[in-house]
């Protein structure tokens, strides 16, 4: 590696940790404020919250990585034309690519250690905050969860377990029923293929009952359909919607390519996660050559050239945020509604770059 290379990456490494580390403590700050009340009424210690807000540290990281390295090329740059050594570089035959590929090296390092922080770090400390806060603080204890494709849901009388296709039918596959005794022993075990909310009364096809009688044995029996008054409705069977974001990348697409359940949040959550950890290159490639062209005609004054360059930057953050609404909603598809932005801004920031190389 070039000495030119170690330069720039350290500088921009340097100003990234920087930035980073701003932008967390002021969030640490306004968190905290924000979330004391609510432990101090729920009789927790300061401990606890300083705990809770330790372990949002990775997920702090993740929502704020794409903007810090946006800030950090351009600070880098910024500095380094205020210095004239931008202008040394151009003025000894170094192209501008040439110059900002050090950023861009530098930038893809630190998305690779993003994508390891969401694989691997970041979904047991959410499970962890998510537990304290709706748990502990909140005391909202989630009656469902969501084990590879399959809910689990603990009603008033038993245990539900199936798979649900589409979210907005009321048909489920492999259903079954647990309930039990105040001493956990088996009361009655329903199984079925398929079963269905009609008219008010759930509808059981092809099945088994396994029922406790007096004497403490059990009687089965199969049954081809079987109509059955269960205490809950599907409208019930609700799951936390935050359970989602304790899942690693891998989870997600395994639960996405899995065609026995309800794909279509996980395939939304799992593009929308992996292309905001990349959002900070095309941030960056855009960001730079507006730097540049505002150094070029109001000078080297990085109090403007910063609000400009993150400016458009920003609105294709915005962009790139309007599109998960349409993916959410199905009026896009995931895949194009999160890369889409990336491809437009990497297009437009090269676009600009070959311009102000000429």
């Amino acid at each position: 590696m070039k000495l030119l290379d170690r330069y720039l990456m350290a500088q921009f490494a340097k100003n990234l940790v920087l930035v980073i580390c701003s932008l967390i403590a002021i969030y640490l700050l306004v968190d905290f404020f924000e979330r004391l009340d609510n432990f101090l009424e729920a009789k927790k210690t300061i401990g606890l919250a300083i705990q809770f807000l330790l372990l949002k540290l990775p997920f702090m990281y993740m929502q704020l990585i794409p903007v810090c390295l946006l800030l950090a090329g351009i600070i880098t740059l910024g500095i380094l034309n205020q210095h004239l050594e931008f202008m040394a570089l151009m003025a000894s035959g170094i192209s501008v690519l040439r110059i900002i590929r050090p950023l861009l090296v530098a930038a893809a390092l630190f998305t690779l250690l993003t994508l390891a922080i969401g694989q691997w770090l970041l979904p047991p400390t959410t499970a962890a905050t998510n537990r304290i806060w709706y748990e502990e603080v909140k005391r909202e204890i989630p009656r469902g969860i969501i084990r590879d494709g399959r809910t689990y849901f603990r009603g008033t009388e038993g245990i539900y377990s199936f798979v649900r296709p589409n979210p907005n039918k009321n048909e489920f596959r492999n259903f079954s029923f647990t309930a039990f005794d105040a001493e956990h022993g088996l009361i009655t075990m329903l199984t079925a293929d398929s079963a269905s909310w009609e008219s008010g009364n759930w509808l059981l096809k092809n099945g088994q009952q396994k029922q406790r009688n007096d004497k403490g044995g059990f009687s089965v029996s199969l049954f081809k359909t079987l109509s059955h008054g269960f205490a809950e409705a599907p409208e019930e069977f609700f799951v936390p919607p935050y359970k989602i974001e304790e899942l690693s990348y891998t989870k997600l697409l395994r639960q996405a390519r899995d065609s026995k359940a309800s794909n279509h949040e996980a395939l939304v959550e799992f593009h929308r996660r992996l292309s905001y950890a990349f959002l900070g290159i095309p941030l960056l490639l855009l960001g730079i050559p507006v730097l540049l062209s505002v150094h070029k005609t109001r000078g080297r004054d990085l109090a403007l050239a910063i609000p400009v360059s993150c400016g458009l930057a920003f609105a294709a953050w915005g962009g790139w945020s309007a599109t998960q609404s349409l993916a959410t909603t199905a009026v896009l598809p995931p895949g194009i509604a999160s890369w889409s932005i990336h491809v437009l801004t990497i297009g437009l920031g090269c676009f600009l770059l070959k311009k102000h190389n000429q």
